[in-house]
């Protein structure tokens, strides 16, 4: 990668801040919006997941040429134990998610304050959970599964659509519409993190239940992503180490 590392880092916080604006925004101001009477004109579950998966898709092809396009803490793991990156790029590339990710969650909080009677704690702000914070009532144990498992199969996607035997410029297809699918399945269950980073910024401002659970969504992806990443290059030998670019 030949961008210098300052500059990485920039594409990494535009990139995760554009994840959280678009994806968290989606789900806060357009899944349920009711006009002119009782009819739910909102996108819904399927556009939350479309939202999610086009933010990482289009950042990809903005961005990913110059960070390699993580946007994730889970992907910056995935990536460095697959030997796709260096890892002293690790701990700054996971600190300017995070900060990029909170910088979104307070826009969006800015801008949901302003319409009358909003309350984040309340609306759930976009947040993940489980039990009686998940949006359907499934159990710790089905969250951490289900976080642990998307989270590896979508770092399969990543490590798998950018191997260099992989066909060239597609990797972004791939990885948003992988996304895609992966909250078609989860949000039901726990709202669907498969990234500490999203997590963490909108759970800052949705009270402390949502913080009291958010441990769950740090760990689990952490755990999918390094499943993925130490066993992909066993699974699919003969792949180069090159750093993670998309």
């Amino acid at each position: 990668m030949h961008q210098s590392f300052p500059v990485r880092l920039v594409a990494e916080a535009l990139g995760t801040f554009v994840l959280v604006f678009g994806g968290c925004g989606s789900a806060i101001f357009a899944a349920s919006v009711i006009a002119d009477g009782p009819i739910n004109m909102g996108i819904g579950f399927t556009g939350v997941a479309l939202a999610f998966g086009l933010t990482v898709l289009t950042m990809a092809y903005a961005v990913g040429h110059i960070s390699g396009g993580h946007f994730n803490p889970a992907v910056t793991l995935g990536a460095a134990l697959a030997g796709r990156v260096e890892w002293k790029a690790v701990g700054p590339y996971m600190v300017t998610q995070v900060v990029a990710a909170s910088i979104a969650g307070l826009a969006l909080f800015g801008i949901a304050s302003g319409r009358e009677g909003f309350d984040a704690v309340e609306s759930g702000f976009a947040s993940n959970g489980y039990a009686d914070r998940s949006p359907d009532g499934y159990s710790l144990v089905a969250a951490l599964l289900a976080e642990i498992i998307l989270t590896a199969i979508f770092l399969y996607i990543i490590l798998g659509s950018t191997d260099s035997r992989a066909p060239k410029g597609f990797a972004p297809l791939a990885i948003g519409l992988g996304l895609t699918l992966i909250h078609l399945v989860s949000i039901p269950i726990t709202n669907t993190s498969v990234n500490p980073a999203r997590s963490l910024g909108v759970a800052w401002f949705a009270g402390p239940e949502a913080l009291g659970q958010v441990w769950l969504f740090i760990v689990a992806p952490l755990i999918g992503a390094a499943i993925a990443g130490l066993t992909y290059k066993m699974l699919f030998p003969n792949t180069e180490d090159v750093i993670l670019e998309r």
